[in-house]
């Protein structure tokens, strides 16, 4: 943990999670109860983060001290591809609402999640926060990068405006419990996951790997994550995106054979290279945040028994939840 003074200290205040249904904003959610401050939250029939007059009404009604912008629509490369005005519109009026109304209604606090995807496609790893804007990005996922490159400028615009203490934290590939399972609209790891177990019950002798296998990836598990969260919105005030990362990285392949050892699976991989790879590696520099005195407990094996076990008792009720 860090030893560093607290510029933003959470006693007593109000502290708004949007996007607490999803798996990083319970998991902050959760990590705030150690911080004896008042957690708010709000359903999508209360607050559509999209329309900024029910934002306005809400923000100022409710008057949080800090706000988290954990919200945003999610996917895999599928999702991505198949709805990109989807995931650009929607998480820029999310960010852009939460974030100008927050100002407007003097909201001291606010710490906007983006996501590794913002980096260049071929940025030289690992991957320093300088590295925003340098290069192309991954055409598969551009569209939500856009939409987070855009959520980080607006923390640094009005900061540089009005003054703002609004800071912008990166984190990398996340999983564990409250990860979205769906066959159609999961990141890697869920994805597995569900496809591993599904092939297990069915006795199924292989199954499919999208890409080469051969992509290098970094993971996170969601709690370490939310830890790193609280601790730099008490701490830490600066301009610019700040990576939060595991600091190790492993193939896809390799990761595809560690699930199928934590599901039980023992069947054949197969590789189905007419399928995309994404991004060739894409491993985060921690050095910053490493700085403040953070780093991560959880390690890869542990973290996916952990997510394994989170979906054999949800992944029912689940099944059908939106990205």
């Amino acid at each position: 943990m860090s030893t560093n003074i607290d510029i933003f200290p959470l006693i007593g205040k109000r502290v708004f999670v949007s996007g607490h249904r999803g798996m990083v904003g319970g998991a902050v959610v959760s990590q705030l109860e150690n911080e004896n401050c008042e957690v708010l939250t709000a359903s999508r029939a209360e607050m559509d983060l999209r329309n900024q007059s029910e934002v306005n009404d809400w923000v100022n009604r409710e008057r949080p001290d800090a706000i988290v912008i954990a919200a945003a629509k999610v996917g895999g490369i599928l999702a991505n591809d198949t709805y990109p005005a989807d995931f650009l519109y929607d998480n820029l009026m999310i960010e852009a609402n939460l974030i100008h109304v927050a100002h407007v209604a003097g909201v001291q606090r606010l710490m906007f999640l983006g996501s590794s995807c913002i980096y260049p496609k071929f940025a030289e790893q690992p991957i320093k926060e300088e590295s925003l804007l340098t290069a192309p990005l991954e055409p598969t996922n551009e569209w939500y990068a856009i939409a987070k490159i855009a959520g980080i400028k607006l923390c640094d615009a009005y900061r540089r405006q009005y003054g703002r203490s609004y800071i912008s934290a990166m984190p990398t590939n996340l999983y564990g419990p409250g990860d979205n399972f769906h066959p159609e609209g999961s990141h890697v790891i869920p994805g597995l996951i569900r496809r591993f177990h599904e092939a297990k019950e069915a006795r199924a002798p292989h199954t499919t790997l999208w890409g080469t296998g051969t992509p290098r990836r970094e993971f996170l598990y969601v709690d370490d994550l939310a830890e790193a969260l609280v601790m730099l919105l008490k701490q830490y005030d600066e301009p610019g995106p700040i990576n939060v990362g595991s600091g190790e990285d492993m193939t896809i392949l390799e990761l595809a054979q560690t699930i199928a050892s934590v599901t039980g699976f023992e069947g054949e991989i197969r590789i189905d290279e007419s399928k995309p790879d994404g991004t060739p590696r894409k491993l985060m520099d921690g050095s910053r945040i490493r700085a403040l005195g953070w780093s991560p407990k959880t390690d890869i094996r542990s973290g996916l028994e952990r997510a394994y076990r989170w979906f054999l008792d949800n992944h029912a009720p689940a099944e059908f939840r939106s990205v």
